[in-house]
């Protein structure tokens, strides 16, 4: 099994070099990152200090790495931490303090996407998702022609529960969300998020982008997460039966972080304006009884496990409320427009997943 330094440096090495163009147009600049402790700052903030270690110093991104840090300033992010990287604790409901080094470019990631989390703080994640966008909006907007581009986190979530004609999902699909179910808190401030961001572009001239990513995975994501990915893998690091909460047969494809790192830099930085971009892999698509058939056989290679695949009902009574079917993305428009090619295959990308959990199995973090 490889260390969790190897397995990092190798990551980092293909973010860098995935994005080689996008790093180049961000040398020298100052970028905002909101929601920075979470599971894709993770990646985001070591990538840049990846970039900055081998940069001349004029040459270096300087990054305000910006969190309520609700839960602590976790290790990793300690680590980083440089005069190039400036630990900002800041709510972005809040207002934007005027002592900031002026943004270049903002990537707004800030969010509760945990649907555990989501369904008990309905309120807070509507204020995350809607009024600190506009806070980052309205700053880009005062900024005008000095300001270069702001990634605002949409997700795939918008489009709901599609029909199966409309798998793959492309960006001109409309969704069919429920407005006022378990998850709807979500879902619809993201899709409203994305109205701003339209309506900012069209009226204000902001270079905002959106991006819209499909089941993301890999280092930085909590093994208390909630997503099915940390459930499954908690499951087989204590050494019990993965426990199946559903019927295991929606189906979804899955993205590794460090291919969805490359798609949402080339967005931030050649993104149209007032455009959304699907962020994820087209195949395979399996089924959730699939993705734990993998995640036990990399286990039981990895560590010896010995687990079972075993059925339950959740305690929580709204767990399988409007969950999709089927999930799976169109990223031609991603494709052809950006340069966006991911190449880690699910195998791969869960035996990587699982050795960074393995290592981090105390907590599920760096």
């Amino acid at each position: 099994m490889q260390t969790i330094e190897e397995l990092t440096q190798v990551d980092l090495d293909y973010i860098v070099t995935g994005a080689a163009g996008e790093f180049q147009a961000l040398a020298g600049k100052t970028v905002w990152l909101t929601g920075c402790a979470g599971f894709l700052g993770h990646y985001f903030t070591k990538a840049i200090h990846h970039f900055n270690l081998e940069a001349a110093p004029e040459q270096q991104i300087h990054l305000l790495a910006i969190d309520n840090y609700m839960r602590g300033v976790p290790g990793w992010l300690s680590d980083v931490e440089s005069s190039k990287i400036e630990l900002i604790k800041h709510d972005i409901i809040d207002p934007i303090p005027p002592e900031w080094a002026a943004a270049d470019y903002i990537i707004h990631a800030a969010s509760i996407a945990s649907p555990k989390v989501y369904r008990k703080y309905p309120l807070e994640t509507i204020d995350a998702n809607v009024s600190g966008l506009r806070h980052m909006l309205d700053y880009a907007a005062a900024r005008g022609s000095d300001f270069s581009g702001l990634l605002n986190f949409s997700t795939s979530e918008i489009y709901g529960d599609p029909s199966s004609d409309a798998i793959p999902t492309v960006e001109t699909y409309r969704g069919f969300v429920s407005c006022t179910g378990p998850r709807a808190c979500y879902d619809e401030s993201k899709r409203l998020g994305e109205t701003l961001c339209v309506i900012f572009a069209q009226t204000k001239a902001v270079p905002v982008k959106s991006a819209r990513p499909f089941n993301n995975y890999g280092p930085g994501l909590g093994l208390t997460d909630g997503r099915v990915m940390a459930d499954f893998v908690q499951d087989t690091l204590a050494g019990r039966d993965i426990v199946m909460l559903s019927d295991g047969k929606p189906t979804r494809t899955f993205c590794y972080v460090a291919d969805a790192i490359i798609g949402y830099f080339k967005i931030l930085v050649r993104g149209r304006a007032g455009e959304a971009y699907n962020i994820g892999t087209e195949t395979p698509e399996i089924s959730m009884l699939q993705l734990a058939e993998l995640i036990a056989a990399k286990a039981a290679k990895l560590w010896d496990y010995s687990g079972k695949i075993t059925f339950a009902a959740s305690e929580e009574a709204a767990y399988l409320t409007d969950n999709p079917q089927r999930r799976c993305p169109n990223i031609e428009k991603a494709r052809s427009e950006l340069d966006y090619h991911p190449g880690i295959d699910i195998d791969d990308g869960v035996e990587r997943a699982l050795t960074w959990y393995y290592h981090n199995r105390l907590e599920g973090n760096s």
